[in-house]
């Protein structure tokens, strides 16, 4: 069953065991590899990406010719041309994330009731590492998970089976601590836990993942990569490894990992929102992306010998922010392991794979300026050679996610600009109704899709504390994204206007817990967002037909700084809790391989304060 030693596989020997290196060339992006890429074995893939496309196409056409037309009345001058522009790209952009969480809906409740394949207590064959990168990480915190899925392992056998990697890039002075906090894991026939810091931070995570394979990655036939706030039950660990031994064409499987251990309020909207909101999504995700599914950077399981010969990043030339390392690797791995002809994929499941969400808003732009970077990075790459089309979609649509910020932000402007050029009420430039409506369904209707889909869901009602619960989280929920959207939208404006300027992100440690910022961290953070929301509040007050237009806008961008002040306390998350408000109970995965919601948050936020 197993080509592992019995017994104890770590002794008191070093923290490392012995190496087995494997070739991880540089590839060349520029250069075709010149591999025949084995064909999509999912029916239908072309006809539902054409579909996706040509849909959000046309309803971004019909909308950009309902503002055309009444702008034309007086002559289509410029200002005219760049909002129906504007209109088609954007709600184009609102219109393919509508049409695939429909058509993620049809998929479930097509599925729903078909079996639950059981994931039983079958065990890989072949060794497979388990891969953390920390830096300057709460090691306590990290080392409580890693508890958690070794206990897990142990539970259903594959102890001998999984090795923990702790990946370290932290600065010297966390050395000796992160190096005890892993030998204390350590126990007689359990798990090995090695660790490892490296002395020169190269190319950051991505290179962190390199050296390690390029070193030891001859000895494992896969490779799960985690982040430092993971969590994974053995389980789904087992069932991930068989299904890459199961299909030598496979290269990565990527999971769809659920939010847990929320504590203040932001967390909890945001875990809220992802467990209800994300079936429809990652069901419709999975439905076009086939077997050319893109990568996370977490909670995914890679075959090691496809990725050391496909990913091997160069550096781009040129600068930061645009040269330099490869910032946001995982789209592009995925990508590359596509082009050397090996397949990726999806698995979605029940319960199983656990992440945690930045704790308040602040964090979240902290973390999404990153992103934005990286994603901004991608445009360069989508010339590589040899990738698959909807590699190339994938990567474009991973920047278009920011460039969709500054868009709306241009549209708006440009209102505000016609609407003060012609002393016309922004509400009175020739929007017709049904534009309005249509905008209203594309933003919101994948949230009473969701709904639809709770109905036929007990175990996600159940999960939501209720239908009591789901109605009063939503009601919540959908004022406050309302709010923040302009702040978010002026957030990654900009970034993106740092990022041109030739401004790097840089690299510090991530906040991953906090009990409330201060008021004036918050006032400084946002100071320009509120200059600019009270030029929307001015000019809102100034027409009285405008003013339901822009009071959102003004609204959310002025009070940005009460927001993220009041989303960030934990004590206010525990309130919220206690009153039925942005419940959402993890799915935990019992040793007997069954699935149970509610056994649940005390257990899981145990161990995260462990």
């Amino acid at each position: 069953m197993t080509n592992a030693p019995p017994g104890n596989r770590w002794t008191a020997g070093p923290d490392l065991p012995p190496e087995h290196p494997i070739s991880m060339p540089i590839q060349d992006l520029h250069r075709d590899p010149r591999l025949t890429i084995v064909r999509n074995a999912w029916r239908g893939m072309a006809w539902r990406r054409a579909a996706l496309i040509l849909g959000s196409g046309l309803i971004g056409l019909f909308a950009s010719f309902g503002i055309a037309r009444p702008l034309a009345v007086d002559g289509f001058d410029l200002i005219d041309q760049a909002m129906s522009l504007l209109c088609l790209a954007l709600i184009a952009w609102i219109a393919f994330g509508f049409l695939s969480g429909l058509t993620g809906l049809i998929v479930l409740l097509r599925d729903r009731r078909k079996a639950t394949p059981t994931q039983g207590r079958t065990l890989p064959r072949r060794m497979v590492a388990v891969l953390i990168p920390v830096y300057n990480e709460d090691i306590d915190a990290v080392a409580g998970r890693i508890r958690q899925m070794t206990d897990s392992l142990a539970r259903i056998g594959g102890q001998h089976l999984f090795d923990f990697f702790v990946l370290s890039d932290s600065s010297a002075e966390a050395e000796a601590g992160e190096r005890a906090a892993c030998r204390r894991l350590r126990r007689p026939g359990g798990c090995a836990v090695h660790y490892r810091r490296r002395l020169v931070n190269t190319e950051r995570k991505p290179g962190n993942i390199a050296e390690w394979v390029r070193r030891f990655g001859g000895g494992y036939e896969s490779m799960i990569v985690l982040d430092a706030d993971s969590l994974m039950s053995g389980g789904v660990m087992a069932r991930l490894a068989c299904a890459m031994e199961a299909d030598p064409g496979l290269g990565l499987i990527q999971t769809n990992p659920m939010l847990i251990g929320s504590r203040t309020v932001f967390a909890r909207w945001q875990q809220f929102a992802t467990t209800l909101y994300g079936p429809i999504a990652s069901a419709g995700l999975n439905w076009w992306s086939g077997e050319e599914a893109t990568f996370w950077g977490h909670n995914a399981i890679l075959r090691v010998r496809a990725f050391a010969e496909s990913c091997g990043l160069p550096r781009l030339s040129g600068p930061e922010p645009f040269g330099g390392p490869v910032l946001s690797h995982d789209m592009i791995e995925a990508a590359l392991i596509r082009r050397r002809g090996w397949r990726a994929r999806m698995m979605l499941l029940p319960a199983g794979s656990y992440e945690e969400s930045p704790p308040t808003l602040v964090d979240h732009g902290v973390r999404d300026r990153r992103w934005c970077q990286g994603n901004l990075q991608h445009l360069r790459l989508l010339e590589t050679a040899g990738l698959h089309w909807v590699s190339r979609l994938q990567l474009f649509m991973g920047a278009s996610a920011y460039l969709t910020s500054p868009l709306w932000l241009l549209l708006l402007l440009t209102g505000l600009f016609q609407a003060v050029r012609t002393g016309t009420p922004m509400a009175d430039l020739g929007a017709p109704a049904w534009l309005i409506v249509l905008t209203v369904v594309l933003l919101f209707g994948t949230k009473l899709m969701a709904l639809v889909w709770a109905a036929f869901d007990r175990d996600l009602v159940r999960q939501l504390g209720g239908w009591r619960c789901i109605l009063l989280g939503v009601t919540a929920e959908v004022p406050l994204s309302v709010i923040a959207a302009p702040v978010m939208m002026l957030s990654q404006c900009f970034a993106i206007g740092e990022i041109v300027a030739g401004r790097p992100s840089g690299w510090l440690p991530q906040r991953r817990d906090t009990d409330g910022i201060a008021l004036a961290e918050a006032l400084d953070h946002y100071r320009w967002h509120m200059l600019l929301g009270l030029v929307f509040w001015t000019v809102s007050l100034s027409e009285v037909d405008g003013a339901l237009w822009g009071m959102p806008v003004a609204l959310g961008l002025l009070g940005a700084p009460l927001l993220a002040t009041w989303t960030s306390r934990a004590d206010w998350g525990a309130k919220a809790a206690s009153h039925g408000l942005f419940i959402s109970e993890p799915v935990l995965e019992l040793p007997s391989g069954r699935t149970e919601p509610g056994q649940r948050a005390a257990s899981v936020e145990g161990l995260l304060a462990a």
